[in-house]
């Protein structure tokens, strides 16, 4: 009777374990760097040879592909940082979220719920490192400001290729300065993870500013050993193919290896901790790089097309999947893998039935397209702060875009430019607000801004810079690039009115403000009271 006694007991502790193992909530990873666009190793095995991600080398990234999902059509919801970490935290799209849809003066609603603390509410320990809302806020909307953050060993890596120079210089080695700085990053996390209780779930969100320019020239060759000369006939064609601009883009490449790199000591001390099997892992970045025709603040593909890879418990592995996801879809899914309720309010989906799925490519067949915008960037890109009002929306074979107010520049004002004068190209280098504010400052700009009136150049000049017609409809199969609008041409109509019919019924469906009194709430600067409210249809009769 003793024996029985004694097998029952065991019996039953092992179920209690059992049970207790299975209610453990997972823990989330969530890496977000700043700026960086679909630069992957990964993304050169999945789209073929002969782009940019040929020459990239992120085999951290590439390794948490393998054992998660990777995801081939990521958007972001706005290509500027505040708008798309707004719409991220609270799962709506960014148009929802009043003075939290711009980037200079926004101001976070605190009525408006975000993941982060709906976690909290229901058990977990959260807090971050470095940014997570917008830059030099006094509080980091969604994660509760200072107190949530962690960040007592430095900040250096967000200057990493500033720091690893002035440290190479000082006599350390390439692989010293690396390891110097990769310790922050360590140094950082270890506090995070011994200021939890061992049985309390957390939330972590690790966002670096280090793709985010300025970067040292030559920075990519000196530190990561990439060869501006590999990008020869690589570049995407609104990127002038010349030295200056490959080794800018060399240089970019290599913040993007220093995240990887990051990520790859996240994941280590998540074992050493023994929390990585129970980690669900999100990575991502908030746009295409600064600096550059059609990255951020554009809404083509390569200002608002991301990466992306989950994985970790409940995930199926191995897989890569042509679902379209729009960022914000990522605030339900956190939600839904701690156990809580999306509010009503959120208009973005969870990704559980693509991440469940032991299904490749298209996976869930209602996720066919993503709604894409932006409204004002920097507060002086055009004279009254006004923006570029645009909204699109992002098929498998089409990208339609509405630009509200083709009578303005889309990346500002053409400050300081004439037939006659152009600005130094240490301004055009180092001061984004010198001339077309809304694209950051930088050698690719510089070059491009200098040599605008050289016929061989002028077309990309205009390309990037000038006035775009109200409507635009790329064919991605005939031109994936997004180079040539084919909204006019007449064998398009049909595709045009289609497309334009979805997009205005999700911005009317979801209450947009541009709808609303000619735009007047975006339109006004600085913006300020509640988001205006659609008066409602008469039905009719």
């Amino acid at each position: 009777m003793s024996k029985f006694i004694c097998l029952m007991t065991l019996v039953l502790f092992g179920l209690m374990i059992d049970s207790t193992e299975a209610a453990r909530k997972p823990n989330i990873l969530f890496a977000f760097a700043d700026d960086w666009g679909r630069h992957a190793s990964a993304y050169a095995k999945i789209d073929g040879a002969g782009t940019e991600n040929d020459v990239v080398r992120t085999p951290n990234f590439d390794a948490l592909a393998k054992s998660g999902v990777l995801f081939r059509n990521a958007f972001v919801n706005a290509p500027s940082c505040t708008p798309c970490r707004s719409s991220l935290l609270s799962g709506q799209h960014f148009w929802r979220t009043g003075r939290a849809a711009i980037l200079q003066g926004a101001i976070w609603d605190q009525s408006i719920p975000t993941w982060p603390f709906l976690l909290q509410d229901n058990g977990y320990h959260i807090g971050y490192t470095y940014k997570v809302w917008s830059p030099g806020s006094p509080r980091d909307a969604g994660y509760g400001g200072p107190k949530n953050s962690y960040h007592k060993s430095g900040s250096q890596f967000n200057s990493f290729s500033q720091t690893a120079t002035r440290l190479v210089e000082s006599g350390k080695s390439i692989e010293q300065a690396k390891q110097s700085l990769g310790d922050i990053v360590r140094g950082n996390i270890q506090q995070f993870l011994a200021s939890k209780q061992d049985d309390v779930p957390f939330a972590y969100w690790f966002g670096p500013t280090n793709v985010h320019r300025k970067w040292i020239k030559d920075s990519g060759l000196a530190i990561w050993n990439i060869d501006p000369d590999d990008l020869i006939g690589k570049l995407p064609p609104f990127l002038p193919d010349v030295p200056e601009v490959r080794q800018d883009f060399a240089d970019y490449l290599g913040e993007a290896q220093a995240f990887d790199m990051a990520l790859g000591i996240l994941v280590e001390e998540l074992k050493k901790a023994g929390e990585f099997e129970n980690t669900i892992i999100a990575i991502s970045g908030d746009h295409g790089p600064a600096g550059f025709p059609h990255g951020k603040c554009n809404l083509y593909d390569f200002g608002t097309r991301v990466p992306l890879v989950l994985t970790g418990p409940g995930i199926q592995p191995g897989r890569v999947v042509d679902d379209f996801v729009s960022l914000p879809d990522l605030a339900p899914t956190f939600l839904e893998a701690g156990g809580v309720q999306a509010p009503e309010v959120m208009t973005a989906r969870t990704l559980w039935p693509v991440l469940k799925s032991k299904s490749e490519g298209l996976v869930d067949k209602n996720r066919t397209q993503v709604f894409i915008g932006r409204e004002r960037h920097v507060a002086l890109a055009r004279a009254g702060q006004l923006p570029y009002p645009q909204r699109a929306i992002r098929t498998n074979d089409y990208l339609f875009v509405i630009n509200f107010r083709p009578n303005r520049y889309p990346l500002g004002d053409h400050y300081q430019l004439d037939s006659n004068s152009t600005p130094s190209i240490d301004s055009l280098t180092n001061n984004t607000f010198c001339t077309i504010p809304d694209e950051d400052a930088g050698p690719a700009k510089a070059w491009l801004v200098t040599h605008r009136n050289d016929p061989r150049w002028s077309s990309y000049f205009q390309n990037a810079y000038g006035k775009r017609p109200r409507e635009e409809l790329f064919d991605l199969k005939e031109d994936p690039h997004q180079m040539h609008n084919v909204a006019a041409d007449l064998q398009y109509q049909s595709v045009v009115k289609k497309l334009r019919d979805q997009l205005m019924q999700e911005l009317r469906s979801t209450n947009d403000p541009r709808l609303i009194n000619n735009g007047k709430f975006f339109e006004t600067a600085p913006m300020a009271g509640p988001l205006p409210i659609a008066p409602k249809r008469k039905k009719k009769i």
